[in-house]
């Protein structure tokens, strides 16, 4: 039942007590505000690190090789290790079980022009096998990408960027069935496409991998192979799943190019399952770590809000014992400082809650920090904090309160 007499009290008591009252509500507002902006924070930390993963599958293995740096079997270091096709081959052949998507990558080299009528511009020409869109995450904006069909006739085609058709194609509504000429030689235009990583992976021309050796004097030499690996019931599978075909794989190719077991420089696996693995984890202990100091700033506001009820009481302690004396019973007194209590941390903890929750909500979007996307926070998870904290603003009013209904009234009216 609604006690306006008692309300009357509670904000008569604040109203003495103004400073006392306000700093006690900005501890408990305080500490709600750092738990939701750090909260915001670990989200938004999540949100990044996500979309820089999203360029690329999360379950992929691309393996490149450099020089030697140790002598084997009597060959000197410093030897050029190039990876070829029968190695690709060999890898899907053996591990075709484990392997979602794979292809070899042939890149042209360095310098080589791409025109289209008047335009010339320099990008990067790569021969691909079809399954590089999935590896890549890419998307089709117009036409296809390239197919097996492709490889296997040697056609001259090519797929472009986005990017690539505003900067060299302005002009042209469908770039589909034109001409672009690299190094001068032709090749007919059968698809666009988008990279979620952005317009840093859109510098590139695909075109069939058998087409890029035979064409560019490539021989049987490969720059890169890219992996995918097949799907694990849990996530703890997939990276031990990856590091064994990691180790596996590292240890063919060293066994086939002659490279001493211990030289880790001539063969390279960047392995993105791990990488994902070791920046979620580090995610994770950043996240119970914001949870830790927002949750400790929580604590000292409440204990705050429950020294000033003991304060409150002392002061208060004559007052109580005329009460008493005149029959008041203890569980009124109980709810009289409870109330007060429940009453200062429900207003601070709310006032905490809506100033951060504005704060992410006007500042989230527009934060431009590496590795910070958008940070937010689940409202519910907040709104389940300041109900915690409310009742734990109820306790803290508790334990004064019973120690006041427990004072005999001829105590209490000594009481200076």
């Amino acid at each position: 039942m609604f006690d306006i007499d008692r309300w009357q009290e509670i904000f008569d008591t604040i109203r003495k007590n103004k400073l006392r009252t306000f700093l006690t509500g900005l501890s408990v507002a305080s500490g709600i505000f750092i738990l939701v902006i750090l909260l915001g924070f670990g989200r938004g930390m999540e949100n990044g690190i996500r979309k820089e993963f999203e360029g690329d599958a999360t379950n992929l293995l691309y393996i490149w090789t450099q020089t030697t740096t140790k002598e084997y079997k009597g060959l000197n270091p410093g030897r050029r290790i190039n990876l070829k096709n029968d190695n690709f081959d060999h890898i899907v052949a053996a591990y075709g079980d484990k392997i979602e998507f794979r292809s070899a990558v042939y890149r042209v080299p360095f310098g080589t022009t791409v025109n289209y009528k008047n335009e010339s511009v320099t990008y990067g020409v790569w021969g691909i096998h079809p399954n590089y869109q999935q590896i890549e995450n890419q998307s089709m904006i117009s036409g296809r990408f390239i197919d097996q069909m492709d490889l296997d006739d040697n056609t001259k085609v090519a797929v472009i960027s986005n990017k690539i058709q505003r900067e060299m194609m302005y002009d042209v509504e469908d770039p589909l069935a034109e001409y672009i000429q690299i190094s001068g030689i032709n090749f007919r235009i059968i698809g666009v496409y988008t990279d979620p990583a952005g317009e840093r992976e859109e510098d590139r021309v695909f075109v069939p991998f058998t087409t890029a050796q035979n064409v560019f004097n490539g021989q049987d030499r490969i720059n890169n192979l890219a992996f995918t690996m097949k799907p694990q019931k849990n996530f703890e599978s997939a990276v031990k799943a990856s590091l064994l075909f990691e180790e596996e794989i590292k240890q063919y190719l060293k066994e086939i190019h002659k490279v001493a077991p211990d030289d880790d420089a001539a063969v390279h696996v960047n392995n993105v399952m791990e990488d994902t693995k070791r920046f979620y984890t580090l995610t994770n202990n950043i996240a119970y770590f914001f949870w830790f100091v927002g949750i400790c700033t929580i604590i000292a506001g409440v204990v705050g809000v429950s020294n000033i009820m003991m304060i409150i009481v002392k002061d208060r302690t004559r007052e109580i014992g005329i009460r008493k004396a005149l029959g008041a019973k203890p569980w009124s007194i109980v709810g009289m400082i409870m109330q007060e209590s429940v009453f200062v941390t429900a207003v601070s903890g709310f006032a905490g809650l809506i100033f951060s929750m504005g704060l992410l909500e006007i500042l989230g979007p527009n934060v431009k920090v590496d590795y910070v996307l958008n940070p937010s926070v689940d409202f519910r998870i907040a709104m389940t904090m300041v109900i915690l904290l409310i009742l734990a603003g109820a306790l803290a009013g508790f334990f004064p309160a019973w120690r006041a209904a427990n004072i005999q009234p001829i105590e209490a009216l000594k009481d200076e």
